[in-house]
């Protein structure tokens, strides 16, 4: 399937992305329609709909279990990474940050390692990297919230900007090591990692 006609295919009803944010905030489960229906306060016809035209675009497959038939998201998908990410920028824990950032101090950029954006039971090591100033008690409450909906616990550091420059620019063990694993920006861009200044 084309990825251009899958995106344009994707994001044209209210309920399609009550959906997708449903899934994204839940890649590794299955759901049902009935359930889905009650998790977005949807109408079970524009649901089942919705869910069949995804499956369509190859997003999500179905399986049939007993008599109800559960959809999940289809991890080999082309989109299916860069709309984990756009839903985490928007609907998950960046979107939790963005939405607060006059509550958390200046939080300039957070990255997260990309076990923890598939929801990896297996995440080692610092899930997490926030760079600025921060209010630690605030962060610590989107934490909180985060871990609770998770069922684990999230691993984080937090720096300011000049510390991540000077750790980045020493090459310190900790840092490459994370970077090197895989990361994606949830907070900020890819520009903030490289800028001189």
């Amino acid at each position: 399937m084309n990825p251009k006609k899958t995106l344009a295919a994707l994001f044209i009803s209210n309920t399609r992305r009550q959906l997708l944010a449903e899934f994204f905030a839940r890649p590794r489960e299955a759901f049902y329609i009935r359930e889905l229906t009650k998790r977005i306060k949807g109408k079970i016809n524009a649901v089942r709909r919705e869910l069949l035209k995804l499956e369509k675009t190859g997003l999500l497959h179905s399986e049939q279990r007993g008599n109800r038939l559960f959809f999940a998201l289809n991890y080999r998908h082309p989109l299916f990474y860069p709309l984990l990410l756009l839903m985490e920028r928007s609907y998950g824990l960046g979107g939790q940050i963005q939405g607060r950032r006059d509550r958390l101090g200046s939080i300039r950029l957070v990255l997260a390692s990309n076990q923890f954006l598939v929801w990896s039971a297996a995440a080692e090591g610092v899930d997490l990297i926030i760079v600025g100033r921060v209010v630690l008690s605030e962060l610590g409450k989107i934490i909180r919230h985060e871990e609770k909906r998770r069922g684990r616990e999230i691993n984080y550091a937090v720096m300011d900007w000049s510390e991540f420059r000077l750790r980045y620019g020493n090459g310190d063990p900790f840092l490459v090591n994370f970077l090197l694993r895989g990361v994606a920006v949830l907070v900020g861009n890819e520009e903030f990692i490289f800028r001189d200044k």
